[in-house]
């Protein structure tokens, strides 16, 4: 991935920018490459936003160029900045068809996505990414705090680009534990002022 004159031809490969060049939008994109194309290390602002993820699309293809995308999800933290290039998370026991772990053994080029629809906003992040299994030491680092899951292995995510959509057509909501203590502050609000119409209502008595 580091042979592409710009990081952001991760993805725009000479067919996309043809495409591009025919639909009108080259221009504009050659300005960003202009200026190095897209970021290639975490910043702090992108380690902020993965930290406070529940939920991340992990996209693998096999040998065949079949794409597959797999979700995971977990408590905010569970994904895990280990560097300015490294992401890393504790892959959870589940159905057991290990499409993905078998995708990178044989095609180690990944993706992440990762959307927040509380604030509208997506990351999208090109790298490599593969599986460590035994490794005790590590997958306690990054198992979360409390969790209720049982760790199995660890992915470990080499950032190559990364690169943020505009919030059009996302559509907003929200996390239903953040939803029921926004309620649960309106009702206690709601008690003192019922208390305190109560209180005055006896003093005029």
């Amino acid at each position: 991935m580091n042979a592409h004159a710009f990081t952001s031809d991760v993805a725009f490969t000479p067919t996309v920018k043809a495409i591009q060049v025919r639909k009108g939008s080259r221009q504009s994109y050659a300005r960003v490459e202009e200026r190095g194309g897209w970021q290639a290390s975490i910043t702090p602002d992108l380690a902020a936003f993965i930290d406070a993820q529940t939920s991340v699309f992990l996209s693998t293809v096999n040998g065949d160029g079949q794409p597959y995308i797999q979700h995971r999800g977990g408590p905010p933290g569970f994904l895990k900045v280990l560097d300015e290039h490294a992401i890393g998370f504790a892959d959870f026991s589940g159905n057991k068809q290990f499409i993905t772990q078998g995708n990178l053994q044989d095609n180690p080029r990944a993706f992440l996505f990762l959307i927040d629809y509380a604030h509208r906003q997506r990351i999208k992040i090109w790298g490599t990414a593969r599986v460590v299994e035994d490794d005790g030491e590590l997958l306690a680092k990054l198992m979360p705090r409390d969790y209720r899951a049982r760790p199995e292995q660890v992915i470990l995510f080499t950032v190559a680009a990364w690169d943020a959509n505009c919030p059009q057509h996302i559509p907003q909501r929200f996390e239903a534990a953040d939803v029921a203590a926004a309620l649960a502050e309106r009702d206690k609000r709601i008690e003192r002022l019922e208390q305190e119409i109560a209180r005055l209502r006896e003093a005029q008595a």
